[in-house]
């Protein structure tokens, strides 16, 4: 495959903020952060998440099983997680301001950057959620119909619809945002919403999960748990 390079390993969500911050979680719901070293690629984190989220800053959260949700504090003390009040089923972190979740009923939520009260309400309902190191955000539905944030232009309308049909969305800037549909294709977003009539190109591969850097980075996973970086931009 030469678009991927694949990384050994095994998980079945993964985030990656930068080419130095990729973590993931396996389907048993230990989580590992990538060593930027393909020849010993992962490193076991205390702890167990069904999601993960890391920005380009080091930033990262995850959700558990039981809907609980956790900021990652290991590079400050001995406690690894710090427990955050909510429930969310989907989390991602574009950096340590720009963090966002959706619960078990689609409702969307953003980080007040204020533990005491830690989420505010975004209208809307989503399945899936990716949040950019620049404030971009985006997200999917249960229908699968694909969306970008824009209640920083037009709070009447928070969500623009974008044309496309996927059910993973993961963004790490403004021009990096790559998606997953319900057959497995991977999407990169071409950064124009009326290219023909897709904003989307086909990336060679399947998968089940995605995971897009502010620099460009993307990984992905797919049914069988394998893990690949994209070396699509390089040369072969």
């Amino acid at each position: 495959m030469a678009d991927w390079v694949k990384v050994a390993g095994s998980l079945s969500a993964i985030s990656a903020g930068s080419r130095t911050t990729v973590w993931g979680v396996n389907s048993a719901h230990a989580i590992y952060r990538y060593t930027n070293y393909d020849g010993s690629p992962w490193i076991n984190i205390p702890g167990a998440l069904s999601d993960i989220g890391a920005a380009a800053d080091g930033t990262v959260w995850g959700v558990n099983a039981g809907n609980q949700i956790y900021r990652y504090t290991g590079d400050q003390g001995a406690t690894n997680w710090l427990g955050i009040n909510g429930s969310l089923v989907r989390i991602d972190a574009g950096s340590r301001t720009n963090v966002w979740g959706v619960d078990s009923a689609g409702g969307i939520y953003r980080y007040t950057n204020h533990d005491a009260n830690p989420w505010i309400k975004i209208p809307g309902a989503l399945s899936d959620i990716g949040a950019g190191a620049d404030g971009t955000v985006w997200g999917v539905n249960s229908s699968n119909r694909v969306y970008r944030y824009t209640g920083d232009q037009d709070p009447s309308d928070p969500w623009a619809d974008v044309a496309g049909s996927l059910q993973r969305i993961a963004v790490g800037s403004r021009t990096n945002v790559w998606g997953v549909d319900p057959a497995g294709g991977i999407y990169r977003y071409t950064n124009n919403d009326a290219s023909g009539t897709n904003p989307w190109i086909r990336i060679p591969g399947t998968a089940t999960d995605v995971a897009a850097g502010a620099d460009g980075t993307a990984w992905h996973i797919n049914t069988a748990g394998e893990i690949y970086r994209y070396t699509g931009d390089q040369p072969s």
